[in-house]
């Protein structure tokens, strides 16, 4: 029987992010042509979780009857906390015939820390390898209110200090929460750094992204002294790929903690307070438009 996928991508109001989310798609399915995967988005997009998970339902019914909803989402805070399983309660409900499931999100593991060290290994090549002990890294996270989420990104910080020989590994995020990348160059700089790698711990292109490459342009003119490289961000790694295949097969044979039960008991609908904090975020980064789907991180801890 078909395996019935729904891959939940959280949207950009940059067109070029949804656009290389489908390419994801569109790149998994030739890898698993026997397997039916269906994509929509938190936000921000045509297709949306309500949707989309309609119309996952409908092939699922046709199917075995069962529905894998994987986030593709790199780290755990309140909009797919939320989002993603309150959407899912609403579709049993329409849909009871099926049986829903959901993956755990990709998180900050080993195949994070690999695709980071990737990185950071090309952007040495770029600048020559030069010295790491005089080299500043700074990881770059989205910034989240969810205390959960940026500690995902302090821990991947950390592993990637433990596993080289830079003297400063530090965080830095984009919006909601502190420090941002400008105070940390600076910091760095004082600290008497002669290069400095930014790695953006993001999977695919969007306004985020593209501000991130614009802001790398002032701090070269802010830092003349300095030399800058900038990592990709990592939507395309062979990993994430990996991650997603080994969910679901995961979950094709039935194994423990293949999927995060959620307990929504309580829960409020997705749009309302629940995600206040990661809308002001958006607010804040996007000059962002009134919509009714909010934006999402991934699953629950488990």
């Amino acid at each position: 029987m078909t395996t019935t996928l729904l891959l939940v991508g959280h949207g950009s109001r940059d067109a070029d992010g949804n656009a290389e989310i489908e390419q994801f798609v569109q790149l998994w399915q030739a890898r698993q042509p026997g397997w039916q995967i269906e994509l929509c988005f938190i936000e921000f997009a045509e297709v949306l979780l309500d949707s989309g998970l309609d119309c996952a339902a409908r092939l699922a019914q046709a199917g075995n009857g069962k529905l894998l909803v994987l986030p593709l989402i790199l780290n755990a805070a309140g909009h797919v906390k939320g989002d993603i399983p309150w959407a899912v309660e609403q579709a049993r409900l329409r849909h009871p015939q099926v049986q829903f499931d959901i993956a755990p999100h990709l998180g900050a593991g080993e195949p994070a820390l690999a695709m980071l060290q990737r990185q950071l290994r090309q952007c040495l090549q770029r600048l020559d390898v030069p010295d790491p002990r005089s080299t500043g890294v700074i990881l770059l996270g989205r910034g989240s209110s969810d205390r959960q989420a940026n500690g995902e990104v302090a821990k991947l910080a950390r592993w990637l200090w433990e596993e080289a020989q830079h003297e400063l590994v530090d965080i830095a995020f984009t919006g909601i929460t502190h420090p941002r990348l400008e105070r940390v160059v600076q910091r760095q700089v004082l600290l008497g750094m002669t290069q400095i790698v930014i790695l953006p711990y993001y999977l695919y292109t969007g306004t985020l992204v593209k501000r991130i490459q614009r802001q790398l342009q002032h701090l070269r003119q802010q830092y003349p002294q300095i030399r800058f490289a900038l990592g990709h961000y990592l939507g395309f790694e062979p990993e994430v790929f990996a991650l997603l295949e080994q969910r679901v097969e995961r979950w094709q044979r039935g194994a423990p903690h293949a999927t995060v039960r959620h307990d929504v008991s309580g829960h409020v609908p997705h749009h309302h307070h629940a995600h206040d904090h990661d809308h002001a975020h958006e607010h804040h980064d996007h000059d962002h438009h009134h919509h009714t789907h909010a934006p999402a991180h991934a699953e629950a801890a488990h």
